[in-house]
């Protein structure tokens, strides 16, 4: 019962000791209160009642009683960081007890030999115990014997086997009563999942775990360990690390087991590491790897090492004593059988390789390169990285390029099974290291056209296809409605000075809700969508068109200017001061938005011309005189480009990648020619341009059908119209306020009469408007994540359909966005593409600072 309904056992027990029991009794009523203070209490209190059940079972004068209270014991000794005391009591548990209770007693001495990383002990334990186990017809314990065995396997990379025995415990727990066993199955079942590639898989099975978890009151320290695994293969490290430094926090507060909190240490260093937290990551595995030897755990110590290694070189501590520390661990992990073993010596070949150490290097990678070809993609990846590195090291670029197409196309594979664009963005990150690679040899190799080929490569790819279409699940739209209810009336009370921490802890909640079950879908498109074609690009950019695509190597920009049947390289200048000369001109927008900041129009257009000549070099007097088109990394895209003089009267559009520039200037227009016209509320011009623009269309400037646009406003511009509306529309215009949210990128969103119209409402369109205006601020803001990808409105509408959008990456002044609206749609009316009737528009403003900023801060994204 403490496992099945463990708050009731321990009433119960309570109980029974309040009764002046004999001593047998006693015992097993003491044993419940040490299991339960063992597993979801303090481990101090639960060795004082254990070892109390034990002294009464003794003295009750029998050895089965005796033997089973010794194996919780050793099992709680262990947990409490006292190894050597633990193992002696497992040892008297093994001699006292016969028969079926030995069997227990060995399956939980092989759940230690599980917790020190002894797996060939834990097997051995383990297959002792099964054939007894089953003898006896003892279902509970059988199941919870194949359920070890299945994790032992799983820890060893044997995925095939763990699945067998899996499925055989599982068929035995649904023939039981035991939440708890059932609970702890179907987070196992998360596990093998991971382990075997499947993420979307595990987050959901994870997370059904942690409800029933939650439904029995117990705590999931192991379940936020397997978690934080998963959400760092995911690419959510920083999630990884807050729930991991959370469970810390929590089983510091109730005295909780030392083993897990050595764990949670470790995996809250991996986790500091992805995330790019160097500092945070040796500080953890610092304590992790003490901990793990007072407890005698050498296998989790050598994986803390490893970690512990990573974040000082990660630092800029390369040397050769590292090279022999990364070598040592290696080598102790593949005597475990542990599958980072490949990992350590790709990391000991790095570092060798940065000390110019080519023999060791060429040693320790070549053993790493052999996981390319079997396992889960991250570890094929590993494998590739080392032949990767192999090849650079001996000089060829030819094998660089190959290892590089190799890994990058496992990860192509893995990423697609995603369904969730933030995960498919978040996917690349692991890629980064390959696509760099790729791209220096190409630039060493002084192909123009390849190193284009090979920014392409790992650019943008999230937009390669469209996300998977969310299902028609009744509980992720009931919680979308509720996150919109809440988020409105959170709005309104903070307008009204109302107190809102308890809508927006709801509010949080929902969002929480919305997320994971987006999370939880899987991919439907294999592969990684169309190679990109260098010819296929000039032929469609012709004689006129110039694109020019900024790649970045080493921390400067490479300027690749395509047009006219040829691709040239130009150098730009560093990164870093680009970026911050951006920041600079964003805040100078940001002022320009108010009347009164005339005197800054000079410095920002002085800085605009700096940012020219970082970003483009010698190459913005080789632009021609016809459209241009910028295709930015994901670093750059908060640049407003029609402030750069050379692009300021231009024909000027932005796009992702040059991939998707080809794919937007391909789609066709719907038929009918729909225009959607939508005005929500809270605007500080109430949307002015909507009243004039549904006359003009009104009187046959362009609509479909009957010449009248649809035009949606005050309460009938509430979401579930505006995206029925919306789907398959020929030209959208919405004025709307924008909020963009930089924690969750995939809840910006456009205030809609009944609350925020976010980016996963849009993801459920059939097909998003071929056109859309959005005349708004933060329109156009986005996040970058992963390897070059950028997540945010525009990008979820660039790949379901959308061909064009106008948006905006500043704060801008209301009032003179409406003239700027109105010219635009006028160029529209008279045939003209979006980047050529925003430059009209901008040329038709008034010359004053507000309505210049106005208009450099509208960009036109896409083909059409």
């Amino acid at each position: 019962m403490v496992f099945a309904a463990p708050n009731e056992a321990l009433a119960r027990a309570e109980k029974v000791l309040g009764a002046a029991p004999p001593p047998l009794h006693a015992s097993v009523a003491h044993q419940v209160i040490g299991i339960w203070q063992r597993d979801f209490g303090d481990t101090r209190l639960a060795l004082d009642h254990l070892r109390r059940a034990r002294d009464l079972a003794a003295g009750a004068d029998s050895a089965d009683r005796e033997a089973d209270v010794l194996a919780t014991l050793g099992v709680a000794l262990v947990h409490a960081g006292r190894t050597r005391d633990g193992l002696a009591a497992f040892e008297r548990g093994v001699r006292r007890g016969m028969g079926h209770t030995r069997a227990r007693v060995l399956y939980r001495r092989a759940y230690v030999w599980w917790v020190l990383g002894r797996h060939g002990e834990a097997l051995e334990d383990v297959r002792r115990a099964i054939p007894v186990l089953r003898q006896a017809d003892d279902t509970i314990w059988t199941a919870r014997a194949l359920t070890l065995r299945a994790t032992v396997h799983l820890a060893l990379g044997a995925v095939d086997r763990a699945d067998a025995d899996f499925t055989a415990a599982e068929a035995l727990w649904d023939t039981t009563g035991q939440e708890h066993d059932k609970a702890d199955a179907v987070e196992s079942r998360g596990l093998a999942a991971f382990r075997s590639g499947d993420i979307p898989a595990a987050l959901k099975l994870l997370d059904e775990a942690e409800v029933r978890y939650a439904a029995l009151g117990t705590p999931t320290f192991v379940l936020n360990i397997r978690r934080c695994e998963v959400l760092m293969a995911a690419g959510l490290a920083s999630e990884a690390l807050a729930e991991a430094d959370a469970a810390i926090a929590v089983l510091d507060r109730i005295g909780g087991q030392s083993t897990r909190k050595a764990e949670l240490l470790l995996v809250a260093a991996r986790a500091a590491q992805s995330a790019g937290d160097a500092q945070t990551a040796i500080a953890r595995a610092a304590v992790a790897v003490r901990l793990f030897a007072a407890q005698r755990r050498t296998w989790y110590e050598t994986h803390a090492r490893l970690v512990l290694i990573e974040a000082r070189v990660a630092t800029g501590r390369a040397s050769g004593r590292l090279v022999g520390e990364a070598a040592a661990v290696a080598e102790k992990l593949a005597s475990f059988g542990a599958p980072a073993a490949p990992e350590a010596s790709l990391l000991a070949g790095r570092i060798a390789l940065s000390l110019d150490w080519t023999a060791d290097a060429e040693r320790h990678l070549s053993v790493a390169a052999r996981s390319r070809h079997n396992g889960p993609p991250l570890a094929r990846m590993t494998g590739w990285a080392a032949q990767a590195l192999r090849a650079r090291a001996a000089g060829s670029t030819r094998g660089v390029l190959e290892a590089c197409r190799r890994g990058l196309d496992v990860l192509d594979d893995h990423r697609m099974t995603l369904g969730a664009s933030e995960l498919r963005a978040r996917a690349t990150a692991q890629g980064a290291e390959l696509a760099a690679l790729a791209q220096k040899a190409s630039l060493a190799s002084g192909g123009p056209r390849r190193l284009l080929v090979w920014s392409e490569r790992w650019r943008a790819t999230v937009l390669a296809a469209p996300p998977t279409r969310p299902p028609a699940d009744p509980a992720l739209l009931g919680d979308l409605t509720a996150f919109r209810v809440i988020a409105a009336r959170a709005e309104s009370a903070r307008m009204e000075g109302r107190p809102v921490a308890a809508l927006e802890r709801e509010q949080r909640r929902l969002e929480r809700e919305v997320r994971s079950r987006t999370l939880h879908m899987r991919g439907e498109a294999p592969g990684g969508g169309d190679r990109f074609d260098v010819g296929r690009l000039l032929a469609a950019l012709g004689d006129d068109v110039r694109l020019v695509e900024l790649a970045v190597l080493d921390g400067r920009v490479q300027v690749l200017l395509c047009g006219q049947g040829r691709v040239r390289r130009f150098e730009g200048g560093l990164l870093a001061e680009a970026e911050r000369e951006a920041a600079h001109v964003q805040a100078g927008l940001r002022r320009l938005a108010h009347p009164g900041a005339e005197a800054r129009l000079p410095l920002v257009e002085a800085a605009g011309r700096r940012l020219e000549e970082l970003l483009f070099g010698p190459a913005a007097a080789q632009l021609g005189s016809g459209p241009v088109v910028v295709v930015p990394p994901a670093r750059l895209h908060m640049v407003p480009w029609a402030l750069l003089p050379a692009l300021r009267d231009r024909v000027l559009s932005v796009s992702p990648s040059a991939s998707s520039w080809l794919r937007a200037r391909w789609t066709a227009p719907p038929p009918g020619g729909r225009h959607v016209l939508v005005r929500g509320p809270g605007l500080a011009s109430g949307g002015a341009e909507v009243p004039p623009l549904a006359q003009g269309y009104g009187s046959g400037r362009g609509a479909g059908g009957d010449g009248r646009p649809v035009v949606l406003e005050g309460d009938g511009a509430r979401v579930p119209r505006v995206l029925r509306e919306l789907d398959g529309a020929a030209l959208a215009h919405i004025a709307a306020h924008g909020t963009f949210r930089a924690d969750s990128p995939l809840f910006s969103s456009l205030r809609m009469a009944d609350g925020p119209l976010i980016v996963h409402d849009f993801e459920r369109l059939d097909r998003s408007p071929y056109r859309i205006i959005l005349s708004c601020c933060d329109t156009a803001r986005f996040a970058s994540v992963g390897a070059d990808e950028l997540l945010g409105l525009v990008t979820a509408l660039l790949p379901l359909g959308t061909a064009g959008v106008v948006a905006c990456s500043a704060p801008v002044n209301d009032a003179a966005v409406v003239p700027l609206m109105l010219a635009l749609h006028k160029g529209l009316g008279a045939g003209l593409s979006l980047a050529e009737a925003l430059r009209d528009a901008r040329a038709a403003l008034p010359g004053d600072a507000v309505h210049q900023a106005t208009g450099w801060a509208f960009s036109a994204f896409g083909a059409a």
